[in-house]
């Protein structure tokens, strides 16, 4: 029934958006002689407001036309390398430029779509030849597809960086983004335990939970304060009959979306009232750039109930990968088993998602790695998304990433 009522509620406040727009568009025409009238800037900059909260989303295009490497335009064209029933490896190909670094870019699968790393991609173009997981939206998935949990995340990562390798440079580069620190890490302990030809041959984590017992955040506190059959009663819900993924048991991402938006509501009130203030002002360029944000922050999907209710068991609430206890395949993950893949953990000073030391983690598991396989970052002065978005990505952390990429090719 929850998914029944925010579909019903979607489409009113589609409607309601479309007609916002409208008025908005009338009231800030120059031909219209009553936008002149007091007022009527104001009222039009506010339903532009609404309409653009209220416009219901889909999945964003990255939308990458070009780079620039050494002064040189790079014509950019994306590919898919390979197609699986929940994600596609995309890559990001570089024209007329070969070689260099292959680095595979782990989005998250918490919600939203991998357009999230658009600014983490956009920075390494002309580094690297980018990889990115393009994971699917479940409710659009048909049930026939079967199944998809961690099991799957690690193999499907496996199979990846596989179809990465090439003859004679089988081993490429990855990068995991927040909730995906886990998996890549258990990917990267199974396939070097098998001694897998194509294992990375870094592996960078930036705010993941690797152990969230360190420094604890509210994110953390929500799913070690509830039992999981609470998750499983009262987040989890039946895709409607409107989609392809009918009958599929998913954690909705309007839910992920409005427990986001709720712990910095305040934020994100001022947000909006500065969009408006610029609107008023007619200072469009600074109204587009929160406009921009919001378009892909309120562009959500849903995950795979199975998927979502083992990470909440395995990263959580069990602790399994700090402790030594996770399973993958019916075999324990041993991060010892990683001895030759060079480890960076990222982490943000002000990171209210992954508490500090959370990430860092990951580099006292791996027990057999020498201490010069492994570098540390704290970024002074970072929150969350700034560890992957805007300008102290680019400028103080992505640099160290290509270094570290650099050093151990």
């Amino acid at each position: 029934m929850l998914y029944h009522a925010y579909e019903m509620q979607r489409s009113m406040m589609a409607g309601a958006s479309a007609m916002a727009n409208f008025g908005a568009g009338l009231l800030q025409n120059p031909a219209n002689p009553f936008a002149y009238l007091g007022g009527g800037a104001i009222v039009g900059s506010a339903l532009e407001v609404f309409a653009h909260a209220a416009a219901p989303r889909g999945k964003p295009a990255f939308g990458f036309a070009h780079t620039s490497i050494d002064g040189r335009d790079v014509p950019i064209h994306e590919e898919i390398v390979l197609r699986k029933p929940f994600g596609q490896l995309k890559r990001f190909r570089r024209e007329g430029v070969e070689g260099g670094p292959r680095l595979l870019i782990v989005a998250p699968m918490s919600g939203h779509f991998a357009t999230l790393l658009r600014g983490t991609v956009e920075r390494m173009l002309p580094f690297a030849d980018v990889y990115i997981t393009d994971w699917r939206d479940a409710k659009l998935v048909p049930m026939s597809a079967g199944r998809f949990d961690l099991d799957d995340y690690v193999d499907y990562l496996v199979e990846f960086l596989t179809a990465m390798g090439r003859d004679g440079d089988p081993r490429s580069h990855m990068l995991a983004v927040c909730q995906p620190s886990v998996p890549a890490y258990a990917t990267a302990a199974v396939m070097s335990a098998d001694a897998h030809p194509h294992r990375p041959l870094t592996l960078t984590m930036m705010g993941g939970p690797v152990d969230t017992r360190e420094a604890p955040t509210a994110v953390n506190t929500l799913a070690t304060k509830r039992p999981h059959s609470w998750f499983e009663q009262n987040v989890i819900v039946t895709v409607p009959g409107t989609y392809p993924g009918s009958g599929r048991q998913v954690y909705p991402g309007f839910l992920q979306l409005a427990g986001f938006m709720s712990m910095n509501l305040g934020n994100h009130m001022i947000s909006h009232w500065g969009m408006f203030k610029h609107l008023v002002q007619g200072d469009g360029e600074g109204a587009d750039a929160t406009k921009g944000f919001y378009d892909e922050y309120r562009s959500v999907c849903d995950m795979t109930a199975e998927f979502y209710l083992q990470t909440i068991d395995v990263v959580f609430q069990t602790h399994a990968l700090p402790k030594g206890e996770y399973i993958h395949r019916g075999k324990r993950v041993d991060p010892a088993a990683i001895t030759d893949i060079g480890l960076l953990a990222i982490e943000g000073e002000r990171d209210d998602i992954s508490g500090l030391g959370q990430t860092k983690a990951a580099l006292t598991l791996a027990t057999a790695l020498p201490d010069d396989k492994k570098q540390y970052l704290m970024a002074e002065g970072v929150g969350h998304y700034g560890i992957f978005n805007g300008s102290k990505w680019r400028d103080r952390i992505a640099p160290v990433l290509e270094q570290w990429m650099t050093q151990n090719s």
